[in-house]
């Protein structure tokens, strides 16, 4: 299996392949992983010290910064022949991702965002619990043979489902939670233009359904998947609350056994969700110029009587997907603000006194008589919105449309 994803503005994104590891090779990367796991912790013993000693201390002002964790690494390596016995590349690469995430952390509590929005600060990663991952650099990997070659003289059998597009600039060696080790390559990319086909489409997320479209055929229904997997989910999840071992007691082989079945069924749930977002905007990519997407951010959705649908739709998921998609593909993809969609009318620009129950599904403009079903009428505000002609969509402009400011 491989995958693109995490395409961004400068031309990368990830393509991820599924690696046969042997057990000789499986043990080598645990064990580099029990050395960056350490030197993680150590990172965060460090930054909570020196976090507690500027609260005592505040004039001394010590820092705890990239270079200095940099120089506590070299010095524990020479001191540490277990951890010396490791490559120096993955540990490194840790000591980076643990700035990263201290830095990341550190802004959100300077801006002064809510807890439930600001990234935390770096914990322990415990060893039961921390799925391993190692990041090489160019000078800690190569590729030989068809083979990827780690620093440690790790060898890695790679299932090359497609080729790489140029050589990787670094790779993270990871496993999931069912127990599979994957090699993710950063390679840099160009966008891949498709032929011009003067059409624009609206996107509206839903409950009911996915998306709504301005276009009847590119509507995405509900697909379920996990209304499907849900009674197996449940079996499993039954299995483990029977077998789940006390406190500072060890799983019982049984209770593992049900776990890994219940992580299977999950990571199976979340590849059909995955494949049914990119194929469905691979369509609507492909068909459409310009697409007007609703920024929904279906989050609040978690706590009302619908978040198990809201859930199960993948709503998040299925936009990231249509917002890479359309970048790897040089369309104008455009994100509308939420905000009062479900309350104008796409005609005339009208909006209601009140917000439509969501037990209302047709839309009737008190100012303009039209009518139209409640999410087709959001889809083709998303058009207007956007600035985006909509006889662009279904091939006829709505009768006196919003106009783009420019016109």
């Amino acid at each position: 299996m491989a995958h693109a994803a995490g395409a961004d503005r400068t031309g990368h994104a990830r393509y991820t392949y599924r690696l046969r590891v042997s057990s000789t090779a499986r043990t080598a990367l645990l064990a580099e992983w029990d050395r960056c796991r350490w030197v993680w912790n150590e990172c965060v013993a460090k930054s909570r010290q020196v976090h507690a000693h500027n609260k005592v201390h505040p004039d001394d002002g010590l820092t705890c910064g990239p270079a200095r964790l940099d120089k506590m690494l070299t010095e524990a390596r020479a001191r540490t022949p277990w951890l010396r016995d490791g490559a120096s590349v993955p540990q490194q690469q840790t000591v980076r991702d643990f700035a990263t995430a201290r830095s990341k952390a550190l802004k959100d509590i300077d801006k002064r965002l809510p807890v439930k929005r600001r990234a935390g600060m770096p914990r322990h990663k415990k060893k039961r619990e921390a799925a391993p991952s190692l990041n090489y650099t160019t000078r800690g990997f190569r590729l030989k043979d068809g083979r990827l070659h780690l620093a440690g003289k790790i060898a890695l059998t790679v299932v090359w489902s497609r080729d790489l597009p140029c050589a990787p600039s670094s790779v993270r060696v990871y496993r999931d939670s069912v127990g599979h080790w994957y090699a993710s390559f950063v390679v840099a990319t160009e966008a891949q233009p498709l032929p011009a086909t003067g059409a624009v489409i609206g996107v509206d997320w839903g409950v009911q359904q996915t998306a709504t479209t301005t276009s009847d055929a590119h509507d995405l229904p509900h697909a379920e998947h996990g209304k499907r997997a849900a009674q197996r989910l449940a079996r499993y999840q039954r299995m483990m609350a029977r077998r789940k071992p006390a406190r500072g007691q060890a799983a019982s082989k049984g209770y593992r056994r049900a776990q890994a079945q219940a992580a299977r069924l999950h990571k199976k749930v979340a590849r059909q969700r995955q494949d049914t977002a990119r194929k469905w905007a691979k369509r609507v990519v492909t068909d459409h110029d310009a697409v007007a997407v609703e920024d929904f951010r279906p989050k609040f959705l978690a706590r009302t009587t619908m978040a198990r649908k809201a859930a199960d739709a993948a709503i998040g998921a299925t936009k990231q997907a249509l917002i890479e998609m359309g970048r790897k593909h040089g369309r104008d993809v455009r994100l509308v603000h939420p905000a009062h969609t479900t309350m104008d009318c796409a005609s005339c620009g009208a909006r209601t006194k009140h917000a439509l129950p969501l037990s209302e599904r047709t839309y009737t403009c008190t100012a303009c008589r039209a009518v139209s079903p409640r999410d087709k009428n959001s889809a083709r505000v998303m058009l207007v919105r956007a600035g985006l002609n909509p006889a662009g969509a279904e091939g006829t402009r709505p009768p006196g449309a919003l106009l783009p400011a420019a016109a």
